[in-house]
């Protein structure tokens, strides 16, 4: 079914040829009425004169005109139907015309020079519409990305890049460093801290059970009425210990925390020892089955996290993706430097797509033509540029017809 277009182009190419055949008969008319009274009006010979080279010119150029696109009057006459004939010679043409005038480095750089491309392009991610849009388009990429993939290939090859990563970093490094953090920030102290007010709990909440196993150790004679002063004599002393080092930041206990704290560290960093312990300790997490199972699960959680945040316009991932590309336009469309940096390799990369592909662009056009039917591809043509030509046949009447009353004139003239 033709397009609204075409159908179009092909009402005003028939009208067009209505036209241009009606100038025809007119001058086939004129040419028979003036020949028949001539004889009473000699000046009815410069109307036959033009008549008759206006129906010469009209013939002409109906046939010239007719001759491009089939053989006039279905006779087969040579050199006509000329685009039947010639379309693969026509697809080449058109194709190497295109390749060469247009698909070259000079004539893309100029136009691209004054479309100021890198500012026109950040002006149009800045709005928020157009951002959303884009984010929208990415997030269906991505969503679309994670469910083709193979997920247990990629657990597989996830997993072992997370391992091979952890197997080459030094553990004794790693962990000497954390200690540096750890000491920097003060958090071993609150760490010591929350020991100690935890034992202090633990030692509230299991009084009765520390009671009775002192009184199971006392010996037997002794009377239980010392075993309790005894007992609560030691609780309270330790309990009061406790409390005193959580009170006193400087607590000799402390500083000998810190010395243990920092020997541990230099250890770390200096003993090989240490290190080749560290690095067994490592090897003994990393072969825990509990640490192997989330590292093995963790790209399906990953993979789920990042397609959930995809789907959701709403989420984290969303806003910042639009955020970001705002952020891009704004700069791009008012930072002239980086504009002449984009503009620049918008112009190189288009001309060195011009100049690799221009090949393949003037193939693609000839193989296109080629592979039309011949009758269609006359009938395309000519729906295309025949409403244009048929002034060609109008043009011919009108000059045919003057040049007929020019000739005849000078013929009168001479005689």
């Amino acid at each position: 079914m033709l397009e609204q277009t075409d159908i179009d182009r092909k009402r005003r190419l028939r009208f067009m040829k209505l036209v241009a055949t009606s100038l025809l008969f007119v001058a086939a008319i004129i040419f028979i009425v003036a020949h028949q009274l001539k004889g009473d009006h000699s000046w009815l010979g410069y109307v036959e004169a033009g008549a008759e080279a206006a129906m010469v010119g009209a013939i002409a150029d109906w046939f010239a005109v007719t001759a491009l696109f089939k053989h006039p009057m279905g006779l087969p006459i040579p050199h006509t139907a000329i685009i039947q004939k010639r379309k693969e010679q026509i697809g080449a043409s058109l194709g190497s015309f295109v390749g060469e005038n247009f698909l070259t480095r000079d004539v893309i750089s100029s136009r691209f020079e004054s479309a100021t491309i890198a500012q026109r392009l950040g002006e149009w991610l800045d709005h928020e519409s157009n951002a959303k849009l884009i984010s929208r388009q990415a997030s269906a990429f991505v969503s679309g990305v994670g469910e083709v993939l193979e997920d247990e290939t990629i657990q597989n090859s996830f997993e072992q890049i997370i391992t091979n990563r952890v197997q080459t970093l030094p553990a004794a490094v790693i962990a000497s460093k954390a200690v540096d953090l750890v000491v920097e920030g003060g958090h071993h102290q609150v760490l010591f801290d929350s020991t100690l007010t935890g034992f202090s709990k633990f030692l509230e909440d299991n009084e009765s059970v520390f009671r009775e196993k002192f009184s199971e150790e006392s010996p037997w004679w002794i009377p239980a009425l010392v075993d309790d002063k005894v007992y609560v004599k030691i609780y309270s002393a330790v309990s009061s210990f406790v409390e005193e080092i959580l009170q006193d930041p400087s607590h000799p206990l402390r500083d000998d925390f810190n010395s243990r704290i920092q020997n541990f560290r230099t250890s770390l960093s200096e003993s090989p020892e240490m290190a080749l312990k560290a690095e067994e300790w490592k090897q003994q997490i990393l072969n825990h089955p509990e640490v192997r199972s989330w590292i093995g699960t963790l790209w399906q959680r990953t993979k789920g996290a990042l397609i959930d945040a995809a789907k959701d316009p709403n989420s984290q991932l969303s806003s910042h993706v639009v955020n970001s590309v705002r952020s891009t336009g704004n700069k791009l469309a008012n930072d002239q430097g980086l504009q002449t940096k984009v503009d620049r390799w918008i112009i190189d990369a288009a001309g060195y797509i011009a100049d690799e592909f221009k090949n393949e662009v003037a193939g693609l056009i000839e193989s296109t033509v080629n592979a039309w039917d011949t009758k269609e591809t006359a009938e395309r043509l000519e729906l295309q540029v025949g409403r244009d030509l048929q002034f060609i046949r109008i043009n011919g009447t009108i000059v045919g017809g003057l040049a007929g009353v020019f000739i005849y004139s000078i013929t009168q003239l001479l005689g």
